[in-house]
């Protein structure tokens, strides 16, 4: 059907399916998902929302080429919300295919959706050089300035 894909979205007997978020030449565009079994650097990342306002804290992460990491992402908000590490030209993307379908939930390599006061993780590996970025792709909630900046040197 595809032989490229971004996130793609299919309607089968009535559930949506998709796929992971991936960039035009078929691969994750911020790098591979981590071996969980080895070591990582631990970024603790907050998700948190207020006064109009939605944000990741922190907002800014400096990583080294090659480097895995272990993103531990805690809800302390009373909404859902999700982290998408892409490029943000994919991240763009995918935020208009929420748009359409806002219920699309994340549980891929490179995206979690994570409910109020709960916790989830992803363990992602750095082997591309560049400027990346992690969004809640939820509708709105981007737009309201939920989103964060991966520098990887």
């Amino acid at each position: 059907m595809h032989s490229k894909l971004t996130r793609t979205t299919l309607l089968v007997a009535g559930l949506a399916l998709s796929s992971p978020v991936l960039a035009h030449d078929g691969h994750f565009s911020a790098g591979v998902p981590g071996d969980p079994k080895k070591p990582a650097r631990v970024v603790m990342v907050t998700m948190k929302e207020g006064s109009g306002q939605m944000a990741f804290v922190p907002d800014r992460l400096d990583v080294k080429l090659g480097e895995q990491v272990r993103f531990i992402l805690t809800n302390v908000g009373e909404l859902e919300h999700e982290f998408v590490l892409a490029s943000t030209e994919d991240n763009l993307k995918h935020a208009e295919e929420m748009k359409k379908n806002p219920d699309m939930e994340h549980d891929d390599p490179n995206a979690k959706r994570v409910k109020p006061k709960q916790k989830n993780e992803i363990v992602w590996r750095f082997t591309k050089a560049g400027k990346f970025e992690y969004g809640c792709l939820i509708p709105g909630h981007r737009e309201a300035g939920m989103t964060g900046t991966i520098n990887v040197k």
